[in-house]
């Protein structure tokens, strides 16, 4: 059998995407557990609405370093610094260098590619933010995937991850969850056809409602996530 520093990137992608790859992103809620205590979501915005606005924002906000990341790795410092620059909440800054910490060391760990090595070597220096979405640009172009499915995978788990928070909340159950993912294929497809050619110079905001009440996350009288 060949060694597992040879796995495929076929492979390599179905791990990743797996909920068991340790990331981090199980302790955040993409601003939801602030926006229920806040009363937004189930008034304001039904759970399919607030998916539709946190998926357009995660795809033109940071998309675009994740791409300009894969397309470029040795410039993955630079495009570091200035998402930094863009990410004003400190509650979304905070949570975007953990989970980038969180990610490229678990990769270092799973799979055996110097490049990704020297990443996460950096990123645990502390002299770099080590955002998650370069990061991830970054660190998957050093595993060998494409540039596609690098893109929609970042996608992926972002609507996992908040609809993971939506079950962990009470907001549904399992099931629920599950046709909720399914319906919001189409979601990813077209935010992915919109904004896969999207430059960091195009980056904006486009949900800054969802963006102000995930900076008073950390006022909650409660929290069960860390974002």
């Amino acid at each position: 059998m060949p060694p597992v520093s040879n796995t495929g990137p076929r492979w390599r992608l179905l791990q990743i995407a797996d909920s068991a790859f340790p990331t981090g992103a199980f302790a955040h809620s993409a601003g939801l557990e602030a926006a229920v205590q806040v009363g937004a979501v189930g008034v304001a915005w039904p759970m399919d609405l607030y998916v539709r606005m946190h998926l357009a924002n995660v795809g033109n906000a940071s998309l675009p370093f994740v791409a300009a990341a894969f397309d470029e790795p040795a410039e993955v410092w630079t495009l570091d610094a200035w998402f930094d620059a863009t990410l004003v909440s400190h509650v979304a800054n905070r949570a975007s260098r953990t989970q980038g910490r969180t990610f490229v060391a678990t990769c270092a760990r799973a799979f055996d590619e110097p490049a990704v090595a020297a990443l996460a070597a950096r990123a645990g220096a502390r002299d770099v933010t080590a955002h998650l979405a370069p990061l991830f640009g970054a660190t998957l172009a050093g595993l060998g995937l494409e540039r596609r499915e690098t893109l929609a995978l970042y996608l992926y788990a972002a609507l996992r991850g908040v609809i993971s928070a939506a079950v962990r909340l009470g907001l549904m159950g399992p099931h629920e969850a599950q046709r909720l993912q399914c319906r919001h294929a189409a979601t990813l497809d077209a935010v992915l056809a919109d904004c896969e050619t999207l430059t960091p110079e195009d980056a904006a905001s486009t949900a800054p409602a969802i963006d102000g009440i995930g900076a008073t996350h950390d006022r909650l009288y409660t929290r069960l996530f860390q974002s």
